[in-house]
């Protein structure tokens, strides 16, 4: 069966770095893209980034210059790296792995938690 799995979020200080892990099963990773959303409390969920099958990323405003996603389809894994994190970064991050309107899968979601 389709499974996401992330990893790798936690409690850091402003200013500080995570990277992210979303490992991916079930489905041919290769044809798909993949992206991180987030969602803090009391809000909607948002898009973070995205990185298409070539390679192609977007990302919202508010992480440019910050945030790095990549791929790497031989270990079928998605990765956030995420840089100068900031308290408003609070989310829980959850992966996503989308083709046309028919495949769309999330997963469970990790806490990333930005505090001095």
């Amino acid at each position: 069966q389709v499974q996401l799995v992330e990893s790798g979020g936690g409690l850091v200080q402003p200013g500080g770095s995570l990277r992210l892990s979303c490992a991916a099963s079930g489905f041919f990773f290769n044809i798909y893209t993949m992206g991180w959303y987030r969602q803090a409390p009391g809000k909607q969920r948002e898009l973070v980034a995205t990185v298409t099958t070539a390679d192609t990323t977007t990302y919202a405003d508010s992480v440019k210059g910050r945030f790095t996603i990549s791929r790497e389809n031989a270990k079928t894994t998605v990765y956030l790296q995420m840089n100068s994190l900031k308290p408003e970064d609070t989310a829980v991050y959850y992966c996503r792995a989308f083709r046309g309107s028919a495949y769309d899968y999330w997963g469970q979601g990790t806490q990333v938690t930005v505090s001095s």
